[in-house]
């Protein structure tokens, strides 16, 4: 069988273009659960930024790759720590990818996490943390 990469659908009442303009702007939807800081630019092709959650436990550095307004945001993970691995930098290469559809008078998002599948450690622990992110944010949106 395939490795599935993790994917999570949302559909929500707002345009493509407002969910694109939300979710670029990752202090709003990916802090408050887990005591998490973000340092860096977020929403500019090429920009940089940093993650770190539960006391420094999660590190991330993403890089904005593939920036297409109300359509596509992707991110690449060039550097990570993950300090309860084995393989510490397991996320660093995976990338984080957003894509927006309008169906009928909503929106569809297309959440995947490139790389994050079932055979690697963190898969349990990151599909579960991801998913707590995505309902938060799919409850913001609603």
């Amino acid at each position: 069988m395939k490795d599935q990469d993790f994917t999570k659908t949302l559909l929500v009442d707002i345009t493509p273009e407002e969910a694109f303009n939300f979710i670029k702007n990752v202090r709003g939807w990916w802090l408050g659960l887990y005591s998490e800081e973000i340092e860096g630019s977020t929403d500019q092709l090429n920009e940089e930024f940093t993650f770190r959650a539960g006391g420094g436990a999660h590190y991330s550095k993403q890089k904005l790759i593939k920036f297409i307004p109300d359509k596509k945001i992707v991110w690449l993970v060039t550097d990570s720590n993950l300090t309860s691995l084995l393989n510490k930098s397991e996320w660093t290469g995976t990338k984080i990818s957003f894509e927006f559809f309008k169906q009928d008078k909503k929106t569809k998002i297309v959440f995947s996490h490139v790389g994050l599948v079932p055979k690697i450690e963190c898969y349990g622990g990151c599909s579960g943390a991801w998913t707590n992110y995505l309902e938060k944010l799919e409850k913001t949106l609603a």
